[in-house]
């Protein structure tokens, strides 16, 4: 963990809101120069608080309409299996965001594709044949209360 002061930490959550803030446009927000700003820019990407840049795309416009979540449970509990199970996730597009899980899943998978059908050809043509996986339970999201990859910086103030 590196140490950021309270000029980060603002500089930080105005790029959360919209990384293509300029560096001018950062130091109107939080009261230092554009060259201030710039190399407290550099210096975060570099030690990799700020990790990249990326467009957010609207699933729903481009017609993906349907987010899942997919419990899945390993046929076995080898080094190898979960190695196997690892280049699987990675293969697929559709699966966003994948976890390790303690519990009764080994892990969860969080899915888009474009209707039922994508869902049910995931299930029952990708991941169950797949030598590395027993189980697989699968829930449809009904409605989004709350999306966000912002992180509390808030607590780091103290």
């Amino acid at each position: 963990m590196i140490s950021v002061d309270a000029f980060d930490l603002k500089m930080l959550a105005a790029l959360q809101d919209d990384g293509r803030l300029t560096n001018q446009q950062l130091a109107e927000r939080i009261g230092l120069s554009a060259s201030q700003c710039s190399r407290r820019r550099m210096r975060l990407e570099q030690e990799k608080v700020i990790a990249g840049y990326h467009a957010d795309l609207a699933g729903e416009a481009l017609g993906f309409g349907l987010v899942g979540f997919i419990h899945v449970t390993l046929a076995t509990h080898s080094p190898d299996n979960a190695k196997k199970f690892r280049a699987l996730v990675n293969r697929v597009d559709e699966i966003q965001e994948a976890y390790s899980l303690t519990g009764d899943a080994d892990y969860v998978l969080k899915v888009v594709l474009r209707d039922l059908k994508g869902l049910s050809d995931l299930v029952n043509e990708v991941l169950m044949p797949h030598q590395s996986v027993a189980h697989v339970r699968s829930s449809i999201v009904l409605d989004r209360l709350k999306e966000s990859a912002k992180l509390p910086l808030r607590v780091l103030q103290d």
